[in-house]
């Protein structure tokens, strides 16, 4: 009989350390779950992340899950799909122009990063932290030397007869680039004044293609010698091709200017874990690999940008051009119809004027 006890005993023993140490595992396994950090953002972050994401994951210990989705509007579009059950905790590729529609769809959570003093002020596009800079741009016509002996050098040089079907561009409804474009051409020319530009560009027979690739194909094969890019775009093709005559614009009106930002996602399963990786991407580990993987600028000024960076146009020779993000926000769908109804459908400025409610 006390043998008997003596067995229960320890059968009692082994079932409550076994439940002890299954409970511990599964605790454990939650832990090590908790800590993976889930992160939206676009296809061409792909390189950028490459370089950093390692390093993140080496110094906290846990698991980066990176999910690219197409653009960033796409980006912002699946976050507002996924609102009610949010499967990202962190987001990273917001600019400016999509700011106030971000904001306004309430997928974001404001946090101010303890080192955001690393940040010039002139670079904070979001007073309420919702998002985060990381970096910063500029598009610009570039040219080609070896076509090109005299350059335009303003919007309103781009309508004069000796740039008569020289210009590529890309389709606002269908680019980034192209997009930003039109918002330029808006900031300039004002809500009105902007149509009668592109009325100008039309007759000037601008070539309007799909997207950047194409346009950048098309100017590197010699079709164009003008094509719209980004103020980096010549150090980019000395660093990839080594190709040294193509050469971007500061224009005189100024050149507009795209921040890209990193938010944290409302509702973030691991929105601590999300704070410590915006506080990274500020710092020099991050802002580093900027130049070469994204060919913009990075927001800290203690990062020297790299010596091919000497074919790009230096930031201090550009004067930044914007629009309010939430005037942005408000006008965009109008913009991209009225830009429609003339370049594509053949309306006048006054008629498109004329028929706003």
């Amino acid at each position: 009989m006390k043998r008997f006890a003596v067995i229960l005993g320890l059968l009692l023993i082994a079932t409550t350390l076994g439940c002890i140490t299954q409970s511990q595992t599964s605790t454990e396994s939650t832990v090590k779950e908790e800590q993976k950090l889930v992160i939206y953002s676009y296809d061409s972050f792909e390189y950028l992340a490459s370089e950093v994401i390692p390093k993140f994951e080496e110094k906290y210990g846990v698991k980066v899950e990176l999910q690219l989705i197409g653009d960033a509007g796409e980006v912002l579009n699946r976050l507002i799909l996924e609102k009610d059950n949010p499967r990202a905790d962190l987001v990273i590729g917001i600019d400016n122009s999509l700011l106030a529609k971000a904001i306004e769809a309430g997928i974001l959570e404001p946090y101010k990063p303890e080192n955001i003093n690393l940040v010039p002020e002139n670079l904070i596009f979001d007073p309420t932290f919702h998002l985060t800079p990381y970096d910063y741009g500029y598009i610009a016509i570039n040219y080609r030397e070896d076509m090109v002996q005299n350059p335009p050098k303003s919007l309103e040089d781009l309508t004069k007869p000796e740039w008569k079907g020289k210009l590529v561009i890309e389709d606002p409804r269908t680019s980034s680039p192209g997009a930003a474009f039109l918002l330029w051409t808006i900031a300039v020319y004002g809500d009105d004044g902007y149509l009668y530009y592109w009325e100008k560009l039309k007759e000037n027979d601008v070539h309007i293609v799909k997207g950047w690739t194409e346009a950048w194909t098309a100017f590197m094969n010699g079709e164009f010698p003008l094509v719209l890019s980004y103020a980096t775009s010549p150090a980019a093709t000395v660093y990839y091709d080594n190709i040294t005559y193509v050469k971007a614009i500061a224009f005189e009106e100024g050149n507009y200017m795209q921040i890209e930002g990193a938010g944290i996602v409302k509702g973030a399963k691991n929105k601590e874990l999300a704070k410590k990786f915006i506080e990274f991407m500020l710092t020099e580990d991050f802002q580093s690999a900027i130049p070469t993987n994204q060919w913009m600028y990075p927001v800290n000024p203690n990062v020297e940008l790299p010596e091919v960076f000497k074919y790009a146009l230096q930031p201090e020779e550009i004067k930044p051009v914007t629009l309010d993000p939430e005037y942005v926000k408000e006008n965009f769908e109008r913009w991209i119809k009225e830009w429609t109804a003339l370049m594509v459908e053949g309306k006048s400025p006054e008629e498109i004027i004329s028929s706003r409610g």
